[in-house]
């Protein structure tokens, strides 16, 4: 269950000056060193968030070595091991489209946009698994916000790096790269959207998505594009990959849902990782707060 919601706090009334202030030198002696994106560089300042789950936190092993990155492997084991020497620094990540301030930002400049939280999120994967994890980011809408998105933008869509030379395994993937998502513009705003730089107190590692990725907790696992390199604003709803790969599996919403099976499988109940029994699937993933988002919308429909 999630306590309070990101509107009734400021970031004022939760995060104190002098800790904001200490987490900017700290991003700053980063850069000078060189070392702001190695696996394991603890985060400075980070604030316990209010939106939390009750359930018990997954291990740190759980999160980095049971892995969905194709780029690295299929088998849910690879990516840890085949991302191991994957560079994430410098690293940049280009706004554009439909927007007043189109520009790039470095992910050190977009980190010191706002105070890092804490969220301890439910994480739940389409092939019926789930974890619980302590992500470190801010609501993504603080980023869109700098480009001021026109009248225009109706949809934000996002694009992984790539590189196939650094990503060998993604010649047997069976999808098309780079890897693509999107979300409607109202959906990118809203505050449970997380733009994701670190997890358990720590910077991401590689086989997570480092450097900066997405965490859209109500929505199954692949919506949270990793190692993000643009982002775009448009009119027109963009091309998802797991659509592009399979139509008749995926669509562009991809919400939990327990109402709408997968074709090759029941969405009705879920293992959370390390657990063998199995509990209900809840709609939108027990986030409830956005069903306001839907309103009117046949979700069997609009998978």
């Amino acid at each position: 269950m999630l306590i309070g919601k990101a509107s009734e706090y400021r970031y004022s009334e939760i995060t104190p000056q002098s800790v904001f202030l200490r987490r900017r030198e700290f991003l700053a002696a980063m850069m000078a060193s060189g070392s702001a994106f190695a696996a394991g560089t603890k985060l400075e300042g980070v604030v316990k968030s209010n939106y939390k789950v009750d359930d018990a936190v997954n291990s740190y092993k759980d999160a980095t070595t049971y892995n969905n990155f194709y780029e690295f492997g299929t088998q849910k084991e690879l990516p840890a091991i085949q991302a191991r020497n994957f560079k994430t620094s410098p690293w940049t990540v280009s706004i554009e489209g439909d927007c007043a301030k189109p520009r790039k930002f470095s992910v050190e400049e977009i980190m010191k946009l706002a105070p890092l939280e804490e969220r301890v999120y439910r994480f739940r994967c389409v092939e019926a698994w789930s974890m619980i994890v302590p992500w470190i980011g801010f609501s993504l809408s603080t980023l869109l916000k700098q480009v001021e998105p026109t009248a225009k933008a109706k949809f934000v869509a996002f694009e992984t790096y790539y590189n196939r030379k650094e990503m060998p395994s993604s010649n047997y993937a069976g999808i098309p790269f780079p890897y693509v998502d999107g979300l409607r513009l109202d959906e990118a705003m809203h505050p449970l959207a997380l733009l994701t730089f670190g997890m358990y107190g720590e910077m991401l590692p590689p086989q997570n998505g480092a450097p900066i990725r997405m965490i859209v907790p109500w929505k199954y696992g692949f919506k949270s594009i990793k190692s993000i390199a643009k982002i775009k604003l448009q009119s027109s709803m963009p091309p998802v990959t797991w659509n592009l790969a399979i139509p008749h599996e995926y669509g562009f919403y991809s919400n939990v849902n327990p109402r709408v099976d997968h074709p090759r499988w029941s969405q009705g109940s879920e293992r959370r990782l390390g657990e063998f029994r199995k509990r209900p699937t809840l709609m939108f993933n027990g986030y409830d707060e956005v069903a306001g988002l839907y309103s009117g919308m046949d979700l069997k429909k609009f998978i």
